[in-house]
């Protein structure tokens, strides 16, 4: 098996080793190929579902959920959200619930209410946040608010009416930040009690981190 392993004059019939090289290679190249294919597809896939299928089913839950508003309030009961939110600059008919947290599943849900803060009405710092891509993207347009902005809150019992002291675009804070968060949101205000209702509007600026 040696001698006719090392042979050069052999007929070529008899000496197959180049043959099925060049097909086992041919055959890895495929392989290769049809893996990147399918992964090609696959990132193809997550993206379109990421910035499409996660809008439709959040929309669904959207819609969901202030039913569940309106039938839980039409038996005098809070239910699971808090409320509605309206924003005139996002639109005439613009309306998405507000959940409680700031979790996935609750941003996938409305936009999101930080629990440890106030609730709508109340002396001190009222906290939403939503995605602007994605998930429903109710904050979509947030770059577009402007100083004087109305924004609407409604509860089972009460209407409030915020308007805005900063655009959308006024201020960027890094994501470990906490001031946003605090009773009196200003960092040259921090451990000092609120006096007056207040509402913080939070989502990402980096849109494909949202």
């Amino acid at each position: 098996m040696r001698e006719w392993a090392t042979m050069t004059t052999a007929d070529p019939s008899t000496f197959p080793p180049s043959a099925p090289r060049r097909r086992r290679r041919f055959g890895v190249r495929r392989m290769i190929g049809v893996l990147l294919l399918l992964a090609g597809l696959g990132v193809l896939g997550y993206g379109a579902w990421q910035y499409w299928g996660t809008n439709i089913v959040a929309k669904q839950h959207h819609a969901e959920e202030k039913r569940l508003i309106a039938d839980a309030w039409g038996q005098g009961k809070d239910g699971n959200a808090i409320g509605l939110l309206r924003v005139e600059r996002f639109g005439k008919d613009y309306e998405v619930p507000i959940v409680r947290g700031f979790s996935d599943k609750a941003l996938a849900e409305g936009v999101g209410w930080y629990k440890k803060g106030a609730k709508p009405g109340q002396i001190g710092n009222f906290v939403i946040a939503g995605h602007r891509v994605t998930h429903g993207e109710p904050f979509r347009d947030f770059l577009k608010l402007r100083k004087g902005d109305k924004v609407v809150v409604e509860t089972r019992k009460y209407v409030f009416t915020y308007e805005l002291r900063n655009a959308g675009d006024k201020i960027t804070v890094p994501f470990t930040t906490s001031w946003p968060l605090q009773p009196v949101p200003d960092p040259d205000l921090r451990g000092e009690p609120p006096t007056e209702p207040l509402l913080t509007m939070l989502t990402c600026s980096e849109l494909f981190h949202t």
